[in-house]
């Protein structure tokens, strides 16, 4: 089979599609004939050479698919059948013709989503429910501030926090991208290049500020983000765009509103730290089955408030380096997804 890789860590000139072994499923395992896959964040730290795979885990990148069921390995449930359409979180793996796929991770193509729309929902859509129902506890009527609200989590946030009746503000970079938050329901957003974003959050919150933070920029943003956090807040820090290194009191500063900092990364761990991993299996199947119970309906004509995974660009595999470079540079509203050829 094809599949994206690179020999050595570097740019995104070190990516081409190569033959390699086509995977055969394990135990409890299917196999995925691979129609579209994504690009995250994370690939690109892969290839730099910054973010390896679990141990265990396939060294291929992509950390979601869309395709249909090829085949059943030894001990399936029988949940699904061969021709099945699914998507799914992976540890690795997604950008290539075939992958398998722990039977609990895999979700039914939502009716009236291509492969390329269902290929923009796992990572970004999972990553975003864990962080405000699982991490942040989000509660109706609370006021949640995301950063990078353009990105693929950031849309996916602005929406999951509408439904569930929370209120979603963002900041974002230009404002192409402010006006695409707004259609996507964001109460106001804020252009961090040119205004104080916590001012400004202050001055929307009348002073209260916000309940939760959606983080994934880190170090440079803690005074801000500080600043706009209510007293009993929620900051969630799940990447460090801009680092991870802190200058000043803030151990202080964050007592004195008694808020909370959460971490989480959503990638698999260390299929040899036995019971980490089964730990981690359990955790990811919840959230699966979480967000297929009260997520993916909405994603269907028939229920309100609708949820649409927004795509930005489609790149066929052969120029993944180009898919890369698109998101290097900050240019992609949404999602970018990777065709995978027949």
């Amino acid at each position: 089979m094809f599949a994206a890789y690179f020999d050595c860590p570097g740019g995104p000139e070190n990516l081409y599609m190569k033959e390699v072994m086509k995977p055969d499923p394990g135990e409890g395992e299917v196999l995925v004939k691979v129609s579209a896959s994504a690009l995250n964040r994370a690939d690109l730290l892969q290839r730099r050479g910054k973010y390896p795979p679990p141990k265990g885990a396939s060294d291929i990148l992509g950390l979601e698919a869309a395709g249909s069921v090829a085949g059943l390995g030894p001990g399936c449930s029988g949940r699904w059948k061969v021709g099945d359409t699914v998507m799914a979180l992976l540890s690795g793996g997604g950008q290539a013709q075939y992958v398998t796929v722990p039977e609990g991770f895999l979700m039914p193509v939502p009716k009236d989503l291509t492969f390329i729309q269902a290929a923009a929902i796992p990572e970004a859509w999972l990553t975003a429910f864990q962080l405000l129902h699982f991490v942040g506890k989000v509660q109706e009527g609370e006021t949640v501030l995301i950063h990078a609200g353009a990105s693929g989590v950031g849309m996916a946030a602005i929406q999951l926090v509408r439904l569930a009746k929370a209120i979603p503000i963002v900041t974002a970079g230009t404002q192409e991208k402010l006006k695409a938050t707004a259609n996507a329901g964001a109460a106001a957003g804020f252009n961090y290049k040119n205004e104080d974003f916590s001012e400004k959050v202050l001055e929307f919150t009348q002073g209260s500020g916000v309940n939760i933070i959606l983080d994934c920029v880190g170090g440079s943003y803690w005074e801000k983000n500080l600043n706009c956090l209510s007293t009993d807040g929620r900051w969630i820090i799940y990447g460090l765009l801009s680092g991870g290194e802190v200058h000043g009191d803030l151990l202080a500063r964050l007592l004195s509103k008694r808020a909370s900092i959460h971490t989480s990364l959503l990638r698999s761990r260390d299929k040899e730290a036995s019971s980490d991993y089964q730990q981690s299996m359990q955790f990811d199947e919840r959230l699966v089955r979480a967000f297929t119970e009260e997520a993916l309906p909405h994603f269907s004509g028939e229920t309100s408030p609708r949820l649409q995974p927004l795509v930005d660009s489609v790149y066929p595999l052969h120029a993944i380096a180009e898919a890369h470079r698109a998101m290097e540079e900050n240019r992609n509203i949404g999602k970018i997804v990777i065709e995978i050829p027949v």
